[in-house]
């Protein structure tokens, strides 16, 4: 295939579980076509407005907000400005299409992505989405009955999407993320001053972080980290729970447990655990099977339709992973975790299950999509 240069538009966000594929699709444009353009469009005060920029990439933020669930009078107050945002996000959206000029959009996800791919559909422009859960989110099957073409992660998926519009690409993670050697181990343990005498787990609670596992996490350490004593512990709590943690930890003296808000080399985190446990996000399932790891999926109940635990499923009825339910996860997840630490046949029974759900190639198969359409 010729990969000619071309003009594209990005858009969704709000999360890292949209965010790091949409940088994924572009990082693999620029690598078939350095000369190609192109331009991201998040929501603004999202977490893309930040990240995007940081990979070497234009954005530009719309003032979309989206529908608050809970029921409380802000919330309330909030939804009501939700029509004015849209009608003015559609507005800008169109600007940014006409001054542009993409050969194609893409959507990732999130409700930033719906003006800007609304647009593009109706200024007949080819557009394509990508669907990174096995239950697939709102955003997404709204604009399914617009867009050229849906890459989707999961089997089943023609329940939410024309069957004939579907192509199977998997994830697109991030090219740092892969099965790791002795030697990428030794690095992790190194960069995060582990010993290479002690098991390793890496609790992640997403780029937002878990106030599940954080409260796990303080239960064991409030009950004095009953067999952890040959464990080291690599806690990534989230930039909302940061401020409470570090009080919380105040006057600890557990040089074991090291804890951040947020991890900038995931590559080493990986590399040097034994056991990962996560939320069961898309994008946190495919790293953990693309590095090839034991994991413990500790599902969201807070997402839209419980899509997290559809996606950790297809990887405990592979014998891939374990599960343990949120309402359970505070007593239960650090004694499930450390049993599993503690059983090495175990772990390279899942580690092994893991290799055939991988996707290496999803960006790729996703840019050949691209091409296609245009």
């Amino acid at each position: 295939m010729t990969y000619k240069k071309l003009r594209v538009i990005i858009s969704g966000g709000g999360t890292g579980g949209h965010i790091f594929p949409a940088i994924s699709i572009a990082n693999k444009l620029k690598e078939v076509n350095p000369e190609t353009e192109i331009l991201f469009v998040g929501a603004e005060g999202k977490m893309e407005m930040e990240k995007v920029p940081a990979a070497g990439y234009e954005i530009i933020g719309l003032p979309m907000v989206g529908l608050q669930r809970q029921l409380t009078l802000q919330n309330a107050r909030n939804n009501l400005k939700v029509p004015h945002k849209v009608a003015a996000s559609l507005r800008k959206a169109g600007r940014v299409i006409d001054k542009f000029r993409p050969d194609i959009a893409i959507g990732v996800g999130g409700y930033a992505s719906a003006p800007l791919l609304w647009q593009a559909a109706r200024k007949r422009i080819p557009t394509l989405i990508q669907e990174q859960n096995g239950f697939a989110g709102v955003t997404n099957r709204i604009l399914g009955r617009r867009v050229n073409s849906i890459c989707v992660a999961y089997d089943g998926m023609e329940r939410f999407f024309p069957a004939g519009k579907i192509t199977f690409s998997g994830n697109p993670i991030r090219s740092i993320i892969h099965p790791y050697t002795d030697e990428d181990r030794a690095e992790g343990l190194a960069w995060y001053g582990f010993s290479a005498e002690k098991k390793h787990l890496f609790i992640v609670g997403g780029s937002l972080g878990a106030g599940t596992l954080n409260r796990a996490m303080r239960t064991w350490i409030e009950k004095g980290c009953p067999g952890g004593e040959d464990v080291e512990v690599l806690w990534q709590c989230g930039r909302y729970y940061k401020k409470d943690i570090d009080a919380f930890m105040q006057g600890r003296d557990l040089p074991q447990i090291h804890y951040s808000d947020f991890i900038d080399r995931m590559d080493l985190a990986y590399a040097c655990a034994d056991v990962v446990v996560s939320r069961a996000g898309a994008s946190s399932v495919s790293e953990i099977c693309a590095a090839q790891k034991a994991a413990i999926f500790v599902p969201s109940p807070n997402v839209a339709e419980d899509h997290q635990t559809h996606n950790a499923m297809a990887l405990v009825r592979r014998d891939a992973a374990l599960i343990v339910r949120d309402a359970e996860a505070v007593e239960k997840l650090l004694p499930t975790a450390l049993d599993l630490l503690r059983d090495p046949e175990r772990i390279t029974a899942l580690s092994v299950n893991t290799a055939p759900l991988a996707r290496m190639d999803a960006a790729q198969t996703i840019v050949d999509e691209v091409y296609k359409l245009v």
